[in-house]
């Protein structure tokens, strides 16, 4: 009997737009999809709950050091809340701990949701990855332990009424980094005072990136190996709402080696901010890195990819 053959990594670079299943957890997503493209480096840019399906990131390679730029990008969902029911959760894997009648109407969602919108307290949930002393609440709460948590400021840019049929209703959100919809989902059912919990997510876009060009686990197993790159968006995919810059061999050659740069500014590029900068032109292989201009012109390196220095010609 032959021995396992030790699987054999390789340098990969680019970015997934993964679809993420429901019932699977963002890390067990990465490492199987790592292992699809034979990747020797991997990371996300943000986990889903393994309750919530759509869009999830992933970088390989020199992507990774990009992935922290999405941290802090807006999120979008799409969601279902079922009224009169809640659970410890906040979501359907949860113990129901009340029920109630349901009397709301349409007319009532509709008024309470731009309550809902702008800046608003909200206070995470138990079932949550925040940490007290060192612990995650989660697993506090499964030892039957609640602790109190102080309401955070977080930012619903649009709350949209998708459908509405009793008991359940369905809508989208836009929000800031750091938004629970269980939560959200529970204090739209406070409002109506019938209470409520998430059956259903789906995460629809992260920042600029959308779930249209997204593929599926499923769909990668059954391509052939050969093709599954052509499937990967360029490393600057993460980066693409940035403003950018060409510079010229010998100031890339500076930029790469960690040394400020007067770039040449286009017009209507912001006088400081991130920037992201090319060798010779935009082509997604000729990207230098990211770095912050400042306000007397001067380009300075932030992060920088292991790529070639340019040679002067």
């Amino acid at each position: 009997m032959n021995p396992p053959t030790k699987k054999r990594w390789q340098r990969v670079d680019g970015v997934l737009l993964l679809d993420k299943p429901e019932g699977m957890s963002s890390n067990a997503a990465l490492q199987r999809a790592r292992r699809l493209f034979s990747a020797e480096k991997a990371g996300h840019t943000g986990t889903l709950d393994p309750f919530a399906t759509g869009l999830l990131p992933l970088c390989f390679g020199e992507a990774t050091k990009f992935s922290a730029d999405l941290l802090a990008a807006d999120k979008t969902y799409e969601a279902e809340a079922l009224l009169g029911i809640t659970t410890d959760t906040g979501d359907s894997e949860g113990a129901i701990t009340a029920t109630q009648t349901v009397m709301a109407t349409a007319a009532d969602v509709a008024a309470v949701l731009p309550r809902f919108t702008g800046d608003i307290q909200q206070i995470p949930p138990m079932y949550s990855a925040l940490k007290r002393e060192g612990q995650p609440l989660y697993k506090l709460a499964r030892a039957g332990k609640m602790v109190e948590r102080e309401a955070r400021v977080i930012t619903i840019h649009a709350l949209e009424l998708l459908a509405f049929a009793l008991p359940r209703l369905r809508f989208r959100v836009r929000c800031s980094k750091g938004t629970y919809i269980r939560a959200l989902a529970e204090d739209l059912g406070k409002a109506l005072g019938c209470g409520a919990h998430l059956v259903a997510l789906r995460r629809t876009g992260v920042g600029d990136l959308t779930l249209e060009t997204a593929r599926s686990l499923s769909e990668l197993e059954h391509l052939p190996e050969a093709e599954r790159p052509q499937r990967l968006a360029p490393v600057d995919h993460l980066i693409a709402s940035l403003p950018a810059v060409v510079l010229g061999t010998s100031a890339a050659q500076r930029f790469c080696h960690g040394n400020p740069v007067s770039p040449p500014l286009a017009e209507g590029l912001a006088l400081s901010g991130k920037i992201r900068a090319y060798a010779e032109n935009l082509s997604p292989e000729n990207l230098l890195g990211v770095g912050t201009l400042h306000p007397d012109g001067l380009l300075w390196p932030q992060r920088l990819l292991a790529t070639p220095l340019p040679h002067p010609g």
